[in-house]
């Protein structure tokens, strides 16, 4: 009976444990020295995004008209936000003033600006136009240490970003199975990333869209925590207890 509780011991000591494998990010890392790094990636323009677009001139009162009403400082919250943007409707149009419906879906910031700028050179020689994404945010659920909603102000955030953002994950999360579901054309992506491997840096998922959800599934030891006995430390110290009554009684 000693045997038997020794070698449970020995078994549940190394089911509880994880291998580097499943734990370390990027193993081989090494890989990546002196690859080229993407820096041209610019977000799609969507239905339901809502654009800020502001025009500016050496004279303001050309730009007013093009300009929607802007609100006190401190009173920009993300309400105001949203009500100095451009609705993109279902069919990729924005109202714009004076211009009237602009087809903005499927493009980059870049090309609204340059449209923009091309068309309001009619009325305005020295025009300058910004665009910015008001509703780019991502959604990350799952084993991480903070699951939400994330709003990214620079248009421009990786996974590995994005899962810093919510604290990383937890020790319980799968690292070898990162979700990443995505709504693009019309139709809904779904792809699955390894970050134990440096792959997920040449992945077209590597860079994140607007509205991109991130899913963390547990590892097993989560899924297992999630079960009648909660791990495996409590797991070994029913097994030990039970055991250890088993050989009282049979002395």
């Amino acid at each position: 009976m000693r045997k038997v509780v020794l070698i449970s011991l020995a078994v549940f000591s190394l089911l509880s444990c994880a291998t580097k494998k499943e734990i370390i990010y990027f193993q081989d890392s090494d890989s990546l020295n002196n690859t080229e790094i993407q820096k041209a990636f610019e977000p799609i323009i969507e239905p339901n995004d809502i654009l800020h677009i502001s025009i500016s001139s050496f004279d303001d009162s050309l730009v007013a008209p093009f300009n929607k009403e802007k609100f006190a400082e401190n009173n920009a919250n993300a309400d105001n936000l949203a009500l100095q943007g451009y609705l993109v409707n279902s069919e990729g149009n924005i109202n714009f003033p004076v211009l009237g419906a602009i087809a903005v879906a499927g493009k980059s910031r870049s090309e609204i600006e340059n449209l923009l700028r091309t068309k309001l050179m009619e009325y305005i020689t020295d025009v300058v136009v910004d665009v910015r994404i008001l509703n780019f945010k991502v959604t990350i659920l799952g084993e991480v240490a903070n699951p939400g909603v994330y709003t990214i102000r620079n248009e421009r955030v990786t996974v590995p970003e994005a899962l810093g953002l919510a604290g990383d994950l937890t020790d319980d999360g799968n690292r070898n199975n990162i979700s990443i579901i995505r709504e693009e054309n019309g139709k809904r992506i779904v792809t699955k990333l390894d970050l134990t491997t440096s792959d997920v840096f040449t992945s077209n998922f590597f860079f994140l869209k607007q509205n991109d959800v991130i899913y963390v599934e547990p590892s097993l030891r989560g899924v297992k925590k999630s079960g009648f006995i909660p791990d495996i430390p409590a797991l070994l110290s029913l097994v030990t207890v039970v055991l250890s009554a088993v050989i009282i009684i049979t002395r």
